[in-house]
């Protein structure tokens, strides 16, 4: 590379803007914090967007006849329907869940004790133990603790109306940017092309456009790979007669939306629930969930999800393991697509660069 006048002054601007990143970083980051937290309305109304647009594409291109309005209420409404259903379905499910664990709770640890027991294990007498703990008791001193900090009554108030603006504002602005999401791309368009290199202009729309596509496989592969997964688990455990089929069913259906290691948190949670009813069952769930495991991984999450990315499982569970690390959850959920993204931008480029050296040998 030639070291012209105006490359060395693209070396400066460019060391002199990392200079000021780590100078004032706490001060820059406190700033970004802020920013974020008063554009949240945008941002959540950006996400609410882009997957109601899902399901608005879905009905423009099977729905011919029917305009951008009809489109957009349908849309609306599924996407309610479909929160509602999961609600309603869930919310008694995890309700008796709480209730089952805090009443065979005193049974699961008698359990484990007569099973150290049987085996003259070393285990101490949990029969005192057993016999005091009142886990109902405990758990409403906790909520009398929780509810004995909260001494301004006003700013509670204050914070659920706020959240209830927010969502408000987000939703509104999330139904503007459907509306007019033609003419918003189009302007996008004019300007990128009108402020930038030609190369750059079609190397940033490349880019997105192949971020849209891995966020889009991901989202409707993970929501369908959930709801077999989970319907594979009710079935198999009403088969082998084991309890609690379609509560556990539908746990691990929610839970495994969280991409790897999602599943094996309602399997875990799953486990306690039979172990408090019976040790064996327990046991057969673990081996029938392994199994499912080892179908869903190596079948149905390559046809339905991974294939869709076009991302190999070994990136799939780097992107997870990083993501969630930085970020937690949203971590683990954002970085499989963006990984996808990086992944196939690097793939074309190697194919491209190799077949030019084909040529020019």
């Amino acid at each position: 590379m030639e070291l012209n006048n105006k490359t060395l002054l693209k070396i400066g601007i460019s060391i002199f803007i990392l200079f000021l990143l780590f100078t004032y970083w706490s001060g820059i980051s406190t700033f970004l914090i802020k920013f974020i937290a008063i554009s949240s309305p945008i941002i959540i109304g950006l996400i609410i967007a882009y997957i109601l647009n899902i399901l608005m594409s879905f009905y423009e291109k099977h729905i011919k006849k029917a305009n951008r309005i009809i489109c957009l209420i349908l849309s609306i409404l599924t996407l309610l329907v479909i929160i509602f259903a999961v609600l309603a379905l869930l919310i008694p499910e995890l309700i008796s869940s709480i209730k089952l664990i805090a009443e065979r709770f005193p049974i699961a640890l008698s359990n484990i004790t007569e099973i150290l027991k049987k085996y003259d294990l070393p285990s101490k007498d949990y029969s005192s133990l057993i016999s005091n703990f009142d886990l109902k008791s405990k758990v409403n001193q906790i909520i009398s603790v929780l509810t004995s900090g909260i001494t301004n009554i006003f700013g509670v108030v204050f914070s659920v109306f706020s959240g209830i603006v927010t969502i408000f504002l987000s939703f509104m602005f999330a139904l503007y940017v459907l509306n007019g999401k033609d003419k918003l791309k189009s302007q996008s368009k004019r300007v990128l092309k009108a402020y930038l290199p030609s190369k750059i202009y079609e190397k940033i729309l490349y880019t997105l456009n192949v971020l849209d596509e891995s966020f889009h496989s991901y989202i409707v592969g993970q929501c369908t790979e959930a709801i077999i997964l989970g319907s594979l688990c009710a079935i198999g455990m009403m088969v082998l007669r084991l309890p609690y089929a379609l509560m556990i069913g539908s746990l691990i259906a929610l839970t495994a939306l969280i991409p790897i290691a999602g599943a094996y948190i309602g399997g875990f949670l799953g486990a306690f629930m039979i172990f408090t009813v019976s040790p064996i069952k327990a046991l057969i769930f673990i081996i029938f969930l392994i199994i499912l495991q080892q179908v869903e991984g190596n079948l149905i999450y390559p046809r339905v999800v991974g294939s869709a990315l076009g991302l190999p499982g070994l990136w799939v569970l780097a992107a997870v393991t990083i993501g969630g690390g930085l970020l937690g959850i949203i971590g683990m959920l954002i970085a499989v697509p963006i990984t996808a993204t990086v992944y196939k931008i690097i793939k074309a480029d190697v194919n491209k660069r190799e077949q030019l050296k084909i040529l020019q040998n």
